[in-house]
């Protein structure tokens, strides 16, 4: 255990050992860390503890630097434990030296299985019962953070006191290809937003994809630039200043010459390296959808073909403009990416199965009594509205604020405002 201080906080290091399966305690054991922060004035005082539950899968908790508002907000009132889901950060990672050491893809896909939130939960009350004892804590989760929330309401009620959800309601009946038909279309919103606030960015994009047909070009990284990988830039336009991002990247992309630039190959990288903190992203991302009701199947892939105005090369081939993607995993991504190409196989097998676990136990949620919060974001990107409003419905009890103020990332940019409206909703609760 490491202390450390810092803007006016103590910060204490845990590192926990926890089975691999949960259901076999005895076989293979990996590590989770997470990181302890309070005021350093109430060291002494006996806070109840938050745990923070981040976005993903696959990215690691945040790592403070002194302007979180939520953050400072949040430790007015709890002791914050800041959790490295189980393989991202300090925690045993799953990075491509996985596949060096276990070379079967089978192996691979069965290991890769045990990092969805159902296993992160189990984690998490095995670290409440060792820093927290017998009583519950308060669990607040943000995007991929909220689907755990709502595993962690559905299996393991006892040991919470209260959850905070932020942009993360999932609609626990739907499947992947659900999901996909309702996402796809908010996705042609954003686009249509963007090209009406930056109408110039139509022919900028367009001129980008076509030299990308017709050229082969390689990132810094390694990573294949192709057609699609560049319309998958769009997963930013979610984010409150992704639209500004992107028109910023397209500004002058052949600065100097008829070739891409490097300055703009290198912001390229960067934005699509900054999507996710590592592999669990992208081999675990439609896995979050499924709950033992066939395989995913490459959905968002599949479900695209429905939505042929997102189809390159019939834009390039016409006057239509390209229409950046959004948050979609494709099997493209398994052959173009040099740090995802070790796990090709066991993508695909990850892809086939059919015998998911369940998530969420619906008939547990309607009994629901643990207080329960939820800002739903009207223009989510990442998140449709509509399936979370349907949870609402599902969740006995649950207090939901639908806000047309932020994006996804209110939680990070509205400076501790929206944390703040949720502990009033909560207060109303109590």
């Amino acid at each position: 255990m490491t202390t450390s201080r810092g803007f006016g906080t103590t910060h204490i290091d845990h590192t926990f050992t926890v089975p691999l399966d949960h259901d076999r305690p005895d076989d293979r054991r990996i590590q989770v860390y997470a990181r302890e922060i309070r005021v350093t004035g109430k060291a002494g005082h006996d806070l109840p503890w938050l745990l923070f539950l981040g976005g993903g899968p696959g990215s690691a908790a945040p790592r403070p630097t002194g302007g979180e508002g939520w953050l400072n907000r949040a430790l007015q009132d709890y002791r914050v434990l800041l959790l490295d889901q189980r393989g991202t950060g300090r925690s045993t990672p799953v990075d491509r030296r996985l596949p060096a050491r276990i070379r079967d893809p089978g192996a691979q896909a069965h290991y890769l299985s045990h990092f969805r939130a159902d296993a992160i939960v189990r984690d998490a009350e095995m670290v409440r019962r060792t820093l927290v004892g017998d009583r519950p804590w308060s669990v607040l989760g943000q995007s991929f953070g909220g689907l755990c929330a709502t595993t962690y309401l559905s299996f393991a009620p006892h040991g919470l006191a209260e959850v905070f959800i932020t942009g993360g309601l999932p609609g626990v009946c739907a499947t992947a290809d659900q999901v996909y038909r309702a996402l796809y279309p908010k996705v042609t919103i954003k686009n249509a937003e963007h090209y009406h606030r930056f109408p110039d960015d139509v022919h900028q994009a367009r001129a980008i994809g076509g030299y990308l047909r017709d050229h082969r070009v390689i990132l810094p990284s390694g990573r294949i630039l192709t057609v699609e990988a560049f319309q998958s830039l769009g997963n930013i336009l979610g984010a409150t200043d992704g639209s500004l991002r992107l028109h910023h990247l397209l500004e002058d992309p052949f600065t100097g010459g008829t070739e891409p630039s490097d300055a703009f190959l290198l912001q390229v990288d960067r934005e699509l390296a900054g999507v996710a903190g590592g592999p669990l992203y992208y081999l675990l991302h439609e896995a979050t959808y499924a709950q033992g009701t066939g395989g995913t199947r490459w959905s968002a892939h599949r479900i695209r073909n429905e939505f042929p105005a997102f189809d390159a090369a019939a834009a390039l081939d016409s006057d239509a403009p390209l229409l950046f993607t959004g948050e979609m995993i494709y099997p493209w991504m398994f052959d173009t990416d040099p740090l995802l190409r070790p796990f090709r196989q066991a993508a695909h097998l990850l892809a086939e199965r059919a015998d998911w676990p369940a998530l969420y136990d619906i008939h547990r949620l309607r009994d629901n009594t643990v207080p329960s919060v939820a800002v739903l974001y009207h223009d989510d990107m990442y998140l449709d509205r509509d399936l979370s409003l349907g949870m609402t419905k599902v969740i006995r009890g649950l207090k939901p604020w639908v806000t047309t103020e932020y994006q996804h990332d209110g939680l990070r940019i509205s400076n501790g405002a929206v944390f703040e409206q949720l502990l009033a909703l909560m207060h109303e609760h109590s």
